[in-house]
Formats: structure tokens, sequence, C-alpha cells
């Protein structure tokens, strides 16, 4: 045989050999991915991850991971980015608040089909909904809250049945603190039943409703720092007209809109917690309620 042919032999199997072990190497890695016994679970926004971080605290072999930056706020609007899918594409498990709140959902399934997706919006009835769409942000009521979380529970005990115990345990415990939370809550400003508001943040109409206030809410964009002159007239009138002394919006909003009402009719801002964003303590959504609690009562 030609030495120059053997030789060329030789060098196509030691090429073959290197690539077979390059893929047997990459399905290992893969595999090692899928079946390294830990439960990845995705939250799609900040109020999710608070109610999956009080669930599964002391749970084993999970990993909890939150899909947008903490402090993204409402997903209304929201553009899933490649590092978002980076985190969808080898998770177990995603919760989601539902309701429309995740506009790109379908895409996110569409990358992992063996996702299981937990839906804490379901079952919840309490929604409110008008012509034009569904208000998503039911966690501003404590009660619907209190639903989101024992979905959520619920769903992941059947998921992950291992831990099944310890998110019972956890369950019951953030439960309960938010029960005795509702009951201090309703107490402390049983006052504001009937009080009339304007709400320039949609995100407050179930807080509104669980408090008894009744709530005009005027949908805007809470970034921008005017609103249409003629838009801007019929809230002033409307609040002269009823007597209005409140006028409600989220703490990161703008505040100029607000201010141009509360200088024209002397009704006083209130400036309160959406639970869109802050820290990642598991009692950050009680600290956040009891944030309002103290506004709200002064």
């Amino acid at each position: 045989m030609n030495k120059y042919v053997k030789y060329g032999i030789i060098s196509a199997v030691i090429i073959l050999i290197i690539v077979v072990l390059v893929i047997l190497n990459i399905n290992k890695n893969n595999n090692d991915q899928k079946d390294d016994g830990v439960t990845k679970i995705v939250t799609s926004f900040y109020p999710m991850y608070i109610i999956a971080e009080n669930i599964t605290d002391g749970a084993q072999n999970i990993e909890l991971v939150n899909m947008a930056d903490v402090n993204v706020g409402c997903l209304h609007d929201y553009t899933i980015t490649t590092e978002d899918m980076k985190k969808i594409e080898n998770a177990d498990i995603f919760i989601a608040n539902g309701l429309g709140m995740e506009n790109f959902l379908e895409k996110a399934i569409e990358s992992n089909m063996d996702m299981k997706v937990i839906d804490s919006s379901a079952n919840i009835t309490d929604v409110i909904q008008d012509e034009a769409e569904t208000n998503a942000h039911i966690w501003t009521s404590i009660d619907n809250y209190i639903l989101q979380v024992k979905n959520i529970s619920n769903e992941l005990i059947n998921l992950d049945p291992q831990n099944s115990d310890i998110y019972q345990n956890n369950t019951d415990t953030y439960v309960n603190k938010l029960e005795e939370l509702k009951t201090r809550y309703l107490e402390e400003l049983k006052e504001l039943n009937g009080i009339k508001a304007i709400s320039l943040n949609e995100a407050f109409e179930y807080m509104g409703k669980e408090l008894g206030i009744e709530m005009t809410t005027i949908e805007t964009d809470h970034e921008e720092s005017t609103m249409s002159a003629e838009m801007l007239k019929n809230i002033i009138d409307k609040v002269k007209q009823e007597n209005i002394e409140m006028i409600i919006i989220d703490k990161d909003d703008n505040e100029s809109n607000a201010r141009a009402i509360a200088d024209e009719t002397g009704a006083k801002i209130y400036k309160l917690n959406s639970g869109l964003r802050g820290n990642l303590d598991t009692n950050a959504y009680i600290e956040q309620i009891e944030e309002n609690m103290q506004i709200l009562t002064q």
C-alpha cells in the first residue's frame, strides 16, 4: 500500500475518532444538564419569584431563577430577551402570573416543549375586565394573592413530589402570615370603605376593590410626563365635581400628571407600592402591603 494512502487512512480514522468523542461528550453534557437531578424552576417576574421563594425555601435539588430582571416592573409590553430565552430553554417548570401578563408565553413554550407551565391565576374568579382587556395585576388583592400562592404550591407538589412536605409546610406558614396580614389590613383601613379615589395606575384596581374604595382608574403610560390637555381637564373636572380626595399612583410612576391634578383640585397624592419590584426577601410582599397601610392610615 502506498505510504501516503496509508497515512491518509490513519489520519481519517483519527479525525473520525475525535469527531465521535466530541459528539459523545456533547451528548453527555446535555444529558447531565437534563438528568442531574436538579429541578429548575423559572418565574416570569418579581411577584411570582417572591411566591416561589416562600414555597420552595429549604427544598432539595431545586434551582429557582427569575426570568426578567427584578426591577423590570410590569410585563405588559415586555420584549423577551436572548438571556431570558436561555433561562427558559433548560427549565423544568415555568411559573406565570397568567391573564395575559406574559404575552411572550407561547414563544417560551415553543422553545422548551418539555417545560411544565404553572398558571397562578387558574380558577381565580375575582378578575377585573373591561371591553379592551383583562387587568392582570391580581396580586394587589391579598385574597387573590393567597389563591396564587395555593395554586403554585399545589402544582409544585404534583410536579416535584420529593419536596412535597416542604412545599406544603412552607405554604401553610406563608398563608397563615398572609391571612393575619389581611385581617390587620382590612381593620386598619376600614375607614376607606366608600371613599372616592382616582388611580393613575391600573395595578391598584384590585386593592381598591378589596378596601371598598370607589376607584376610577385612568390608564396612562406611567413613564410619560404628560397626558393630553383634554384628558387632564376631564379628570380635573371629575375630581372637582365628585369631591374626590385621593389620587393614587405607584411610587415609581412619574408624578407630574398627579401633581397637575392635585394642584387644581386640592386632592392628595398617595404614592403606593404595587409590588412589581423590590428586594428578594421572603417577607417582601408583606412588607410592601404594610408600607401601603402606613401611607393610607396617614
